[in-house]
């Protein structure tokens, strides 16, 4: 009798293991999934700014109006870019120096 409930308790172990690796599995593919979702966030807000400035650019004559908005955008870009670095920073412990929100 008490190899069988030695072989129970094993079994039950075995399965708060095996739960317990499952789950881990599932929160390491979760926070991929969000890296990857940030990622992508990123770059498209980079695209954004990117083509805003072109069309500032190619579409208002006015220098000092275009002056002003490309101003104005850039300084919105700057403060994106501030708050994605301080969140990734508290997710990675990393920064995103090298990213660039606005025309070079």
């Amino acid at each position: 009798m008490d190899k069988e409930n030695n072989w129970s308790d094993i079994n039950e172990d075995v399965t708060d293991i095996a739960k317990k690796v499952k789950s881990k599995i599932d929160e390491e593919d979760l926070v991929e999934d969000l890296k990857d979702s940030f990622k992508k966030t990123v770059e498209s807000a980079t695209d954004i700014f990117k083509t805003l400035i072109n069309t500032l650019d190619s579409t208002i004559t006015d220098e000092e109006i275009r002056q002003d908005s490309k101003k104005v955008v850039e300084n919105i870009s700057a403060e994106l870019k501030d708050v994605i670095n301080e969140t990734k920073s508290k997710l990675t412990g990393t920064s995103l120096d090298n990213a660039k929100f606005e025309e070079e």
